[in-house]
């Protein structure tokens, strides 16, 4: 569970019922700082005059915000929209790619407003009738450390559990799961995990649970029936990477029940980087080892208008099969979704 040190509630957001219930649940802690901002003024507030600081005071501060209005972003290929629950992440992996559009925004964010934000999705719901519709609750965050007392993820289950039309997922890294293993999801929620190699792991995903840990919560998920996925992501090609990976897949199907409910879906992504992301993380993360030679890399376009520094053509086919062919030969009841 995600303790802040710091709390900004932004205007109206004490209006709500979860406002004020995340403000009863640490007003009395005397290591947390709460501010009630009279505007929406939020890094003025967080300590730190260059960005490696905010980076590390904005990982321990928490916004609640409501959400205004406007547009769900598409959240192609993993859903149709994404559903702005919530913004950022309290891990402090040197890799991840919200360092691009929320690389001085490093705090988390909760938009109190979950009822308004229901409604919208009701809305694109209706438009697409009658397709199904399918929302992504962890674009631009990881949602599950604030999950203990924010009830986010497990309201919003309930809501897609009783619509027809409607289908909830996400992802994480982190395990506090436990308020959502005794509701009825009706298999209209998607839980999947990220994985990936003890290396990368050690290396790269600082703040993060072990893949031991995110195991042993995937356990718990497949136990309270929920369709179940995995993120192999971001996969790195390194000297050895094609025999880590497979003992990564070979430690995955060794942990995990033989007879399953559901099929298990893949989404196996490779590492690219934009160069706003390559400049934060070189100033939030000076030491850091990760491969980001320009010139090793081919630029592509991405769906948001700005390009990415992804790996080789060849490279990306060799790693497309070596995926392919070991998730299909390991699961038999595997669904890759995509691999890019």
């Amino acid at each position: 569970m995600f303790t802040p040190s710091l709390i900004l509630f932004e205007k109206d957001a004490l209006k709500y019922d979860l406002g004020k219930k995340i403000y009863q649940k640490f007003i009395h802690e005397k290591d947390i700082e709460i501010i009630e901002l009279r505007g929406n003024k939020i890094k003025a507030n967080i300590p730190g005059d260059t960005l490696y600081d905010l980076y590390r005071s904005g990982k321990r501060t928490l916004v609640v915000g409501v959400k205004k209005g406007g547009a769900f972003q598409s959240c192609k290929p993993s859903a149709h929209y994404q559903l702005p629950l919530m913004s950022g992440c309290i891990g402090q992996c040197q890799y991840c790619y919200l360092n691009t559009n929320l690389g001085d925004k490093p705090y988390m964010r909760v938009n109190v407003n979950i009822d308004s934000i229901l409604d919208q999705a009701q809305a694109y719901i209706n438009q697409r009738l009658p397709e199904e519709t399918i929302f992504e609750g962890s674009a631009t965050s990881d949602p599950v450390p604030v999950e203990p007392y924010t009830n986010l993820l497990r309201d919003t289950i309930l809501y897609f559990s009783n619509n027809e039309n409607g289908r909830f997922r996400f992802v994480t890294k982190f395990t506090d799961i436990d308020t959502l293993l005794d509701i009825a999801h009706n298999n209209h929620t998607e839980i999947r995990f990220t994985l990936n190699t003890e290396k990368i792991i050690h290396n790269y995903e600082k703040g993060t649970p072990s893949s031991v840990k995110r195991l042993e919560a995937c356990q718990k998920i497949l136990s309270a029936g929920y369709p179940l996925g995995f993120i192999l992501a971001p996969i790195f090609l390194y000297e050895g990477w094609k025999e880590e990976y497979h003992q990564l897949l070979i430690n995955l199907k060794t942990n995990l029940p033989q007879q399953l409910h559901h099929p298990l879906t893949f989404e196996v992504i490779s590492h690219r980087y934009t160069t706003r992301a390559k400049s934060v993380i070189t100033e939030v993360f000076p030491d850091n080892q990760l491969p980001m030679a320009d010139e090793d890399r081919t630029y592509k376009y991405g769906q948001f208008g700005y390009g990415k520094y992804v790996y080789p053509k060849e490279q990306l086919a060799e790693m497309a099969e070596f995926f392919r062919t070991e998730i299909e030969a390991i699961f038999k009841n595997g669904v890759i979704k995509y691999i890019i």
